[in-house]
């Protein structure tokens, strides 16, 4: 599957393809303000994993959260809008959903073959080597949690991204120089 259209399908919604109830549950948790901080996604979605008790979790760090709001934030005000919001809750969902939701309802977290079938299932077609180290990064004792799961498809989805700004033809390979590179992978 390409990865690129896997990354842009998703994100392709405006502000009049939101529902009334969305609208409503977006109001309600997002203050006065109308935006989502970093925190505030934190204790959403924690509450959220918290609800599905076949999920094995530690909930969602500080780190992980800015990371999804970093990958979801267009206008760069590290907050989440509605629009905003409405991608990155579509994407848990799908997540929640895939063929990956098999394995969670199994052992409420997945082995490093599971991670292989599930980062397949969302999208991403990976060699033997990197799916070696996405599993040493995101397992604890051989096994990756929900959230931990979570992190990975967000640093996979935002590494992905990066790499097409600077693949601009799509032939696969870049060019960039020591400020865009550590740029991608220090913001990545």
């Amino acid at each position: 599957m390409d990865n690129r259209v896997l990354i842009s399908s998703q994100e392709d919604i405006s502000e009049s393809d939101i529902d009334d109830s969305f609208r409503a549950m977006f109001a309600q948790l997002s203050g006065e303000d109308m935006e989502i901080s970093v925190r505030e996604l934190r204790t959403i979605l924690n509450r959220v994993v918290t609800k599905h008790r076949d999920l094995k979790t530690d909930g969602f760090s500080m780190e992980s959260c800015r990371g999804m709001v970093s990958l979801i934030d267009k206008d760069g005000s590290a907050r989440l809008g509605i629009v905003e919001f409405q991608i990155l809750w579509n994407k848990i969902r799908k997540w929640l959903g895939s063929s990956a939701s098999l394995i969670w309802n199994k052992s409420g977290c997945m082995s490093s073959y599971e991670m292989r079938l599930a980062l397949e299932s969302a999208g991403f077609k990976l060699n033997n080597r990197l799916n070696q180290v996405l599993v040493a990064r995101y397992s604890e004792n051989e096994v990756i949690d929900f959230d931990n799961f979570v992190c990975c498809l967000v640093k996979l989805e935002a590494m992905f991204k990066a790499f097409q700004e600077f693949d601009r033809e799509g032939t696969g390979t870049a060019k960039m120089n020591i400020t865009e590179w550590l740029y991608m992978t220090m913001c990545g």
